[in-house]
């Protein structure tokens, strides 16, 4: 709504003192024609907004005028944040309406915020859907508010056979998959994951969290989840050879899962393929047997002859469409 629009213009002028129609457009996400009607319109309802002329022009508040539409305390900024952090359940376009409402809002409160919505991850996926959900564990509110001031925790875990240990731990952020809590974090050795409902104490430090550069808590987690499901399902190792007119095909369909190696005699080229099952691989590759030719594991190539004669009956009398 545009009436949105030109309160978060209001508070970007507060914050930045002098913006742009391309910067206004970028971070509201509408064309710069927009960006300067709602510039104007500002101007011309008797908000003090004056335009600067020239290289290195803008707009600007005159004499730095100061109102405070927001009218949210520090605790209602994080609070709304968190509505438009990667957890939320809201649609895609409540949660993008959320976002770009509170980039607009005028420090101190920005920064937390910020890292707010980066804090929570939700994951549907859960490992063992058959556990009733528990209540949330001890420490998650603690965990979650060292996360959002970027402080080191000394953690106290207790592990799978029970032994108990402590650690300074750098808190990235709290993962809720299924029905359990984690703490991705990083410590001494590296990058770790811990149950937050095995966690005996959480004590922040005022000491500030160290992070490697770029790291993100949506994709370090799609790391450890992939890693966590390929040691429950060790995977399936499927050994051929294809044509090489095939390969790019084979790369398109399988991706990750095709690893290449060298050239046969004839000219095939031999090729690794892994994933979770025999038979759903089977059926991933029929339609790749044109280039395609499995020598092992047996049970694949009985899965892919089934396939075949299922296929030769349901189809096998019916002309293949535009050929005689």
């Amino acid at each position: 709504m545009r009436t949105d629009r030109l309160v978060a213009v209001l508070l970007m002028l507060q914050r930045r003192e002098q913006v742009t129609a391309a910067e206004v457009a970028k971070e509201l996400e509408v064309s710069e024609r927009t960006a300067r009607r709602d510039l104007d319109a500002l101007a011309m309802s008797g908000i003090p907004v004056y335009s600067v002329q020239g290289r290195g022009g803008g707009w600007r508040l005159l004499g730095g005028a100061r109102t405070d539409l927001s009218g949210l305390t520090e605790s209602e900024a994080l609070a709304l944040f968190l509505a438009a952090g990667p957890a939320a359940p809201g649609t895609p376009a409540v949660r993008s309406a959320l976002r770009k409402l509170v980039r607009a809002l005028p420090e101190p409160f920005r920064a937390q915020a910020e890292a707010a919505a980066s804090s929570l991850l939700l994951d549907p996926r859960g490992w063992d859907w058959n556990r009733a959900a528990p209540p949330p564990p001890r420490f998650l509110d603690g965990l979650r508010d060292a996360v959002v001031r970027g402080v080191q925790v000394r953690l106290g875990y207790v592990d799978s056979a029970g032994a108990g240990s402590e650690r300074i731990v750098h808190p990235l952020g709290v993962v809720a998959k299924g029905p359990s809590w984690y703490l991705v974090a990083y410590t001494e050795t590296g990058r770790r994951t811990f149950r937050v409902d095995r966690v005996s104490s959480a004590v922040p430090t005022d000491r500030p969290v160290l992070l490697p550069a770029g790291v993100d808590l949506a994709e370090s987690w799609r790391e450890i989840a992939d890693d966590v499901e390929l040691r429950r399902t060790p995977p399936v190792e499927i050994h051929g050879t294809c044509a090489p007119d095939g390969i790019d095909h084979l790369r398109t369909a399988l991706g990750d899962h095709l690893e290449t190696g060298g050239v046969t005699a004839d000219g095939r080229i031999t090729v690794v393929i892994r994933g979770p099952s025999e038979y759903g691989l089977a059926g991933h590759l029929a339609g790749l047997v044109e280039w395609l030719d499995i020598t092992s594991p047996q049970g694949v190539r009985d899965h892919l002859a089934a396939i075949g004669n299922s296929l030769a009956e349901r189809y096998g009398g019916t002309a293949t469409p535009g050929r005689p």
